[in-house]
């Protein structure tokens, strides 16, 4: 598979923090996706991208708190975040760039 342009715009950027860490150990890897991708979308473009098996996608929706700025009232964006579960054997080092 090649990758396409979509399957960059699916895919925002990954996620590094201390909770993604503990779900590599797992053999999952957690992802900042586009807010309306799709699981099937999710798993095509992690597929096409990495050159992986994918076994399961979760997603979870993050709403945006509001915060203040200098005074003013702003709202953070809604994240849409994916766990994708990769097949035995199958790993990405999400420390190095694309």
């Amino acid at each position: 598979m090649s990758a396409k342009a979509e399957h960059y715009d699916v895919i925002v950027k990954p996620i590094v923090t201390e909770k993604s860490t503990m779900a590599s150990e797992v053999g999952a890897v957690v992802f900042e996706v586009a807010i309306d991708a799709n699981k099937p979308q999710i798993k095509e473009a992690v597929e096409a991208l990495f050159g992986v098996k994918v076994k399961a996608v979760n997603t979870t929706i993050t709403k945006g708190k509001t915060k203040r700025f200098r005074g003013q009232l702003g709202r953070r964006k809604d994240v849409k975040k994916a766990y994708v579960m990769l097949e035995e054997g199958n790993t990405i080092d999400v420390t190095t760039g694309l």
